[in-house]
């Protein structure tokens, strides 16, 4: 059952009263006055009981009632409609959550698809600036949407900060294939992000263009302040998508890295243990005229030089960094 958030009439920057959902239509046709209901997870009959009320267009119903992909923004006459999302991150994961925004002359509708935060906040902050609350409709549609782009910084900072942290274990430690698996998973958060971001350009810019009886021309600035926060964020989300990229590459490369000089090492030691081994073969071998088998101190001879041998080949490799 759909639940309503709050539902109330302003006029004059001020709010009048708290009202019962089916008299949203009777203040709305108020001069001076606008109502703004916020709903949250709501049925198909409210919807239609809204749209007989406010003459929402049916069109606008129908994609009310559906589940969208990405944020949009649609005109039916002098109304608006706006799908949006916000990100929730819980746990490491991450989810969206839409919101959609009826907006026309005298009216402002929101209704909120799943448990993400809430507008609460938004309806305090606009009735604390009455100044600006009293230009309407057009100033609480900009707050919303303000409010939605707002949501993305948080989970982006959380995701850099992740990201810089498993930056930093990569730089100091052997990558783990763990690592790259969350670095993968991060990439595609970013991913995600972006997308649901980038559609809110076009609404600010559409915002700026469009002619609607209920959007004062002064109220453009502002809607091109949230098409600069938006900016602002893709940027940082491809930045942070090209750290993390990186961030396996150098792991990569590290790990590469870490692995050739192992390689190094054993083939030192491999080479230094060579050199007894074959001066060793060469006196097994069973031949009578050797010379060397029948002096007095041949053996120890024979040992001072295999250490000697063994000496040079190792400070030869130390000093190549070999070892």
């Amino acid at each position: 059952m759909g639940r309503v958030v709050a539902a109330a009439v302003y006029s004059a920057g001020k709010k009048v009263t708290d009202i019962r959902l089916e008299e949203g239509a009777r203040w709305a046709k108020e001069p001076g006055h606008f109502v703004w209901i916020g709903l949250e997870e709501p049925t198909e009959g409210q919807l239609g009981a809204l749209q007989q009320q406010f003459g929402l267009h049916e069109l606008a119903i129908e994609d009310a009632l559906e589940k969208h992909s990405r944020p949009k923004l649609e005109t039916f006459g002098d109304a608006l409609f706006i799908v949006t999302y916000s990100p929730v991150r819980d746990g490491g994961r991450l989810t969206f959550i839409e919101t959609h925004i009826f907006a026309g002359r005298g009216y402002v509708i929101t209704c909120r698809n799943g448990h993400s935060k809430s507008y609460a906040s938004v309806r305090l902050r606009c009735e604390a600036r009455p100044i600006l609350l009293e230009h309407g409709e057009d100033f609480v549609l900009y707050a919303l949407l303000d409010f939605v782009t707002e949501n993305y910084q948080p989970v982006s900072e959380a995701i850099h900060s992740e990201i810089e942290a498993l930056e930093r274990n990569v730089l100091t430690s052997a990558l783990q294939e763990a690592d790259i698996q969350r670095l993968h998973s991060l990439r595609r958060d970013l991913l995600r992000l972006r997308r649901y971001v980038a559609p809110m350009v076009e609404i600010s810019e559409e915002l700026q263009r469009l002619e609607f009886p209920f959007i004062d021309k002064n109220m453009r600035p502002y809607f091109r302040d949230v098409q600069i926060h938006v900016n602002r964020q893709m940027e940082d989300l491809a930045t942070m998508r090209d750290i993390a990229s990186q961030t396996i590459e150098i792991g990569l490369l590290l790990e590469s890295s870490r692995q050739s000089l192992v390689q190094r090492k054993f083939a030192a030691w491999a080479a230094i243990l060579a050199f007894p081994t074959a001066v060793a073969g060469i006196y097994g071998m069973n031949f009578e005229n050797m010379p060397e088998l029948t002096w007095h101190y041949g053996y120890y001879g024979v040992l001072a030089f295999i250490a000697l041998g063994c000496g040079g080949l190792f400070a030869s490799f130390k000093r190549s960094g070999w070892l």
